[in-house]
């Protein structure tokens, strides 16, 4: 699939558009990415900030530190709650969209999967995807290089 990507919350209040490709698709097993998406693991596609383009409505922020010491805001409808993105603040020149909130996920399959040391036991990693134990330091696998 190629972009644009259009995509928005769950009441419709927020629509957005994504004009270029993903830099890297992934999917996050840390506790609080469990507890944001309220399922086994959280979704993202990583995309240049200049290329997400918000149509309608607004969002609402929070920051949150993480034990890392990482700053992240995340972005959601104040309407209905749905988160639509998040950024790091070591990484500004990117934000991680939220994937449920595409219009057209059918074409989706994540590269890398991290924090699997909380992955659900029931969670099958497919062999061909990267499997990081935590975050690494080592920032190269944002850019879909496999580490």
């Amino acid at each position: 699939m190629h972009p644009p990507f259009d995509g928005g919350c769950q009441c419709g209040a927020v629509r957005y558009r994504v004009t270029s490709e993903a830099v890297v698709i992934y999917a996050c097993h840390c506790t609080i990415c469990q507890t944001q998406s309220g399922s086994a693991f959280g979704m993202a596609m990583r995309v240049p900030t200049e290329d997400f383009h918000l149509l309608k409505g607004e969002l609402k922020c929070f920051e949150r530190r993480a034990d890392s010491g990482q700053t992240f805001t995340n972005s959601f409808c104040p309407d209905c709650g749905t988160r639509i993105h998040h950024k790091a603040d070591r990484s500004p020149d990117q934000v991680s969209l939220k994937l449920g909130t595409l219009d057209d996920t059918s074409w989706l399959r994540p590269t890398h999967h991290v924090f699997v040391r909380s992955a659900q036991p029931w969670v099958i990693i497919p062999p061909d995807a990267a499997a990081l134990e935590t975050m690494p330091e080592d920032r190269s696998w944002l850019s879909g290089k496999k580490t």
